[in-house]
C-alpha cells in the first residue's frame, strides 16, 4: 500500500485518497471507512485524515452525514465549478475583513499604548518565524491582525473580529492552498510596513496599507 510521506500535508493525503476513489475502491453512494481506519491506511494522523475528507467534500466528491459517516458522491466532480465557488466565498471573507481591519488599523495608529505596540511587534516577529507551514502561518498572521484590533480600543470591532475568526481562518487556509504559495518576503514586508505606520501614529498610512494588502489578496483570486 502506498503511504503518504511523513512530511505531507492534508492536501497530499486528499490527493492520495482521491486516487483510490478513482481506482474504484468504493462505489458511488458507498460509505468510506472511518477516520481512524483511513488515517492508518494513508499513514497520517486522524486530524490530517479529517482535513483530507473536508477538502474532498468541498470539491463535491465526498459528503459527511451526521451520525452516519462519509459517503462517496462522485469520482468525477468538476473541480472548476467547486474551485469557482470556493474562490467566491474567500472573496466575501476578504471583503468582510476589509470592513473590520482597515478601520481597526487607523484607530490602532491613533490609540495604541506602548504595551500594545510591543505586543504587536512580538506578534509580527512570531509571524516572521512561522512562514513555512500553512496552519502555523495562518495562526500567527491572525494573531498579528488581532493585535491591531486590540490596539484600536474598539470593543465592537474586537467582537466582530473574534466572532469572524473561525471563518476567516478557514478562508485564508483555503486561499493559500489555491494560490500554492505563502509566507513570501514581500507579503511579510507589507505587514512590517503596516506595523511601522501604526507605530509612527500615521493614521492614513495604516488604513491605506491595510486596505491595499487585503485588496491585493482579493486580486490574486481573480
Amino acid at each position: 500500500m502506498t503511504m503518504v510521506r511523513r512530511e505531507s500535508l492534508a492536501d497530499q493525503a486528499a490527493e492520495l485518497l482521491l486516487a483510490r476513489i478513482r481506482d474504484g475502491e468504493w462505489e458511488v453512494g458507498g460509505k468510506l471507512p472511518g477516520e481512524t481506519t483511513l488515517a492508518s491506511q494513508l499513514g497520517v494522523g486522524r486530524s490530517t485524515a479529517r482535513e483530507a475528507i473536508r477538502i474532498l467534500a468541498g470539491r463535491g466528491i465526498l459528503a459527511t452525514r451526521q451520525g452516519a459517516g462519509v459517503f462517496l458522491i462522485t469520482a468525477d466532480a468538476s473541480e472548476g465549478w467547486a474551485t469557482a465557488l470556493q474562490r467566491a466565498d474567500i472573496v466575501a471573507v476578504i471583503e468582510a475583513r476589509t470592513a473590520i481591519e482597515v478601520e481597526a488599523a487607523a484607530l490602532a495608529a491613533e490609540r495604541h499604548t506602548s504595551e500594545e505596540l510591543e505586543a504587536l511587534e512580538n506578534a509580527l516577529n512570531e509571524r516572521g518565524r512561522h512562514r513555512a507551514e500553512i496552519s502555523e502561518h495562518v495562526e500567527t498572521d491572525m494573531a498579528f491582525h488581532r493585535g491591531i484590533v486590540i490596539a484600536a480600543h474598539s470593543p465592537v470591532l474586537l467582537e466582530l473580529f473574534d466572532g469572524f475568526a473561525s471563518r476567516s481562518r478557514q478562508a485564508m487556509t483555503d486561499m493559500l492552498r489555491l494560490r500554492g504559495r505563502h509566507g513570501g518576503d514581500d507579503d511579510h514586508g507589507t505587514h512590517e510596513q503596516i506595523y511601522l505606520a501604526i507605530a509612527s501614529r500615521d493614521i492614513e498610512a495604516a488604513a491605506r496599507l491595510t486596505r491595499a494588502h487585503l485588496h491585493a489578496l482579493q486580486e490574486q483570486l481573480s
